[in-house]
């Protein structure tokens, strides 16, 4: 089997969900042909939302500070920001320097537009800070 890509979403408003409902998807294709990503953490600041109780009774681990992902280190390795918030995403890049963290990942906005063109979900909403 082709490696695993283990991913964390933060942010489970409306692209965040698109996110979620599209990596669930692909992975659970048979064959070689599905998507090999595996959700293994995600952040929203609502844990009762009903995307967030899934992931709850999936064992997903769901957190409601987006920085806890971190703590997680080499078992996640790329984070999806879908949260709109450039501090949040200079502070997860802190947070792993500081941590020694050279395994994880955060997708610049960039990646997360291309996947939403794959996702052929049309234009991505953007809050208009995009940051790295």
């Amino acid at each position: 089997m082709s490696h695993v890509v283990k991913a964390a979403l933060l942010g489970l408003g409306e692209v965040g969900v698109k996110f979620a409902e599209h990596f669930l998807e692909k992975s659970q294709e048979e064959g070689e042909e599905g998507v090999h990503v595996e959700i293994v953490a995600v952040a929203h600041r609502n844990l009762e939302s009903p995307v967030a109780l899934g992931f709850s009774h999936s064992k997903v681990p769901v957190f409601k500070d987006a920085m806890e992902v971190v703590t997680l280190g080499a078992k996640v390795d790329i984070i999806f920001d879908l949260t709109g918030d450039p501090d949040l995403r200079k502070k997860l890049r802190v947070a792993l320097q500081e941590s020694h963290n050279r395994h994880t990942v955060i997708a610049p906005e960039v990646v997360a537009h291309l996947l939403w063109n794959f996702f052929g979900e049309g234009e991505l909403p953007s809050s208009g800070q995009t940051g790295y």
